[in-house]
């Protein structure tokens, strides 16, 4: 995992609409994930509109962003989440699952689909990724989102 953040892309100059379908399981780190991509999605795309949907858990992410995908929604969908490892694999197998199944829907959907559902050790690391600024993943999902727009927009017809 990455210890620097991207740096800030330019602001957006045209409104987008951006979706965040978040998790409520592990709320309070969640909750600082959507809080800084919403902030940091608003400094980067002024005027821009932000939707929230929130889930019971992880493995519930894909059907809803599939859904959002599906009706055409949103110029980019940032899927937020955070997965604290126990004792078993249960874990691991839910974090493999998701990475699979947001990749699949970004491509079958043509739509940038950003995948912040963090896989983590400990409290101590989902904190440290969630709720300070220094590693913030949320910060992280929101400028991924916002090039990927403007990168996808730019593109010539062929």
């Amino acid at each position: 995992m990455a210890n620097d953040l991207p740096s800030r892309p330019a602001t957006l100059h045209a409104p987008r609409h951006f979706g965040i379908v978040a998790s409520d399981y592990n709320a309070a780190y969640v909750n600082g994930l959507v809080e800084n991509a919403t902030r940091e999605l608003l400094q980067i795309a002024p005027g821009s509109t932000i939707t929230t949907w929130r889930v019971p858990g992880a493995f519930e992410i894909p059907l809803l962003v599939q859904e959002v995908a599906r009706r055409g929604m949103c110029d980019a969908i940032l899927a937020l989440g955070v997965i604290i490892e126990g004792a078993t694999a249960h874990a691991a197998l839910i974090a493999s699952t998701l990475t699979q199944s947001l990749q699949q829907i970004s491509l079958q959907h043509h739509i940038p689909v950003i995948h912040e559902v963090l896989l983590v050790k400990s409290e101590e690391q989902a904190r440290a990724r969630t709720l300070e600024a220094e590693l913030n993943r949320g910060l992280e999902a929101a400028r991924v989102a916002a090039r990927m727009v403007e990168l996808l927009s730019s593109l010539p017809l062929c």
